[in-house]
């Protein structure tokens, strides 16, 4: 009761100064008139998000308690509510939500292993195949015409392209809040989830085309599967190669753990960087450069201080004896890369969440044609990356498929872009967004029990 009220308190404080973060000084630059306001919502976001931590007292992860506060926290005005609005509108919220997601991804890069996901690579690529395949035949030629017919033959292949995305940030938000990056079927799902991203960028260049220029042609399509394969792989390839010398030359500038992350995250975005250049979406770099880097990559910086007293006391012990401590130590000290970026990662990654929660908008739930044919694609959107599962092998098949399932903001994305073409009607794009908000929301307690329920 008191920790309930403490809540209420401090969420009151915040919210009388609504009216001081949404006022400014007539003389104020407009940069200062719009940091000012998000000072104050950033606050208010990284509060929303700790408290809708409770929800890991009934055994859901973090990430679907932010999704479902923003969710409430962006409709409140259907309620006449408005205090929150200001946080749609802000300019600076789109950076710091894109910001998070790529501090998402490289975390999960830097915890997940090469030679583990080579070993799940065929699978990883079946998988990913399968998940792109059916539900874009599904969507294009199936579901589309039947539930919405009359419309042009490319505003279902846009449909058909929105089926096929991935939101790997959600999959893999729920797989670290478990503890379960490290499994074979998190490896599978990461690594389809990258290939899912190739082959959306590909489909979505192709009907893109199609919608503007009416055909497209195959050399244009050889050149974007090129530019995505080639960047994958020289990332990784040119990542382990040059990575031990950069961390060897800025260690003879300084060993401290300042400059080891200062390099760790420039490299995450300096890869990133290179793949937005390209065409490809920036959180692909973020994976790759995290999955290049290595704490071995940083061997010439400081040791921690706990691990420099160990080796001074055991001067004594074996060569082995003192080998094991110092493990031991290193092991319980921070010095891994991620241990840096986890504090990033604490500020950046909620804000994500919340702000992809903020921008759903229920009304569009309340059009009860719009509805049930969005139900009715929903679970096409479903079925369609659930059976992916059944070709990941000799691992838990609903694991995988389940975690193929979320859009998220890349099916978001790919509305955007029909509905800016002019391809795609109101109607549709509501169903699409529907689609998006069911399967984000459903996936992490669905992924969660069977995660839960899986024996590693």
């Amino acid at each position: 009761m008191k920790k309930f009220f403490l809540f209420c308190l401090v969420f009151g404080i915040l919210i009388a100064g609504v009216s001081l973060a949404s006022s400014g000084g007539g003389e104020s630059s407009q940069i200062t008139a719009d940091i000012v306001p998000a000072l104050f919502w950033i606050a208010v976001v990284l509060i929303a998000a700790k408290v809708s931590g409770l929800i890991e007292r009934f055994g859901q992860p973090s990430v679907l308690g932010e999704l479902i506060i923003g969710v409430v926290l962006g409709n409140l005005y259907l309620l006449g509510f408005h205090f929150f609005e200001p946080i749609k509108i802000n300019t600076y919220f789109p950076f710091l939500a894109e910001l998070g997601v790529i501090i998402l991804l490289f975390q999960v890069g830097l915890e997940s292993n090469i030679s583990q996901m080579k070993k799940v690579g065929v699978r990883a690529l079946m998988v990913a195949t399968v998940g792109v395949i059916c539900p874009f035949i599904l969507g294009t030629y199936i579901v589309g015409p039947y539930l919405l017919p009359g419309l042009s033959s490319n505003a279902y292949l846009f449909l058909g392209a929105a089926l096929t995305a991935t939101s790997v940030g959600i999959t893999a938000r729920v797989f670290k809040d478990l503890g379960k990056l490290h499994t074979k079927e998190a490896q599978i799902v990461l690594g389809a989830a990258v290939i899912d991203d190739v082959m959306g960028l590909v489909i979505l260049a192709v009907v893109s085309a199609i919608a503007t220029l009416g055909a497209v042609s195959f050399g244009g399509v050889s050149l974007i599967v090129i530019k995505a394969v080639g960047f994958l792989l020289g990332a990784i390839i040119l990542g382990q190669i040059f990575a031990p010398h950069l961390g060897k030359l800025f260690s003879k500038i300084h060993t401290g753990v300042g400059m080891k992350f200062a390099l760790a995250i420039s490299i995450c975005f300096v890869v990133s960087f290179i793949a937005g250049k390209i065409g490809l979406a920036p959180i692909v770099g973020a994976f790759a450069a995290g999955l290049v880097l290595d704490s071995v990559h940083f061997k010439y910086f400081k040791k921690p201080k706990v691990v420099e007293e160990l080796l001074e006391v055991s001067k004594d012990l074996s060569h082995k004896e003192k080998e094991k401590l110092v493990k031991i130590a290193e092991n319980h000290s921070e010095k891994h890369i991620e241990d840096l970026i986890e504090p990033l990662a604490h500020f950046f990654v909620p804000i994500f969440f919340i702000i992809t929660g903020m921008n759903v908008r229920l009304e569009t739930l309340f059009d009860s044609k719009i509805l049930l044919v969005a139900l009715a694609i929903t679970l096409v959107a479903v079925i369609g990356k659930y059976v992916s599962g059944f070709v990941a092998g000799r691992v838990n098949k609903q694991i995988v498929g389940f975690g193929m399932v979320p859009r998220g903001e890349v099916g978001l994305i790919f509305a955007s872009i029909g509905s800016s073409l002019g391809v795609i009607t109101k109607e549709m794009f509501s169903v699409i967004v529907i689609m998006v908000i069911l399967t984000t929301l459903i996936t992490p307690p669905i992924l969660t029990y069977f995660l839960k329920k899986n024996k590693d």
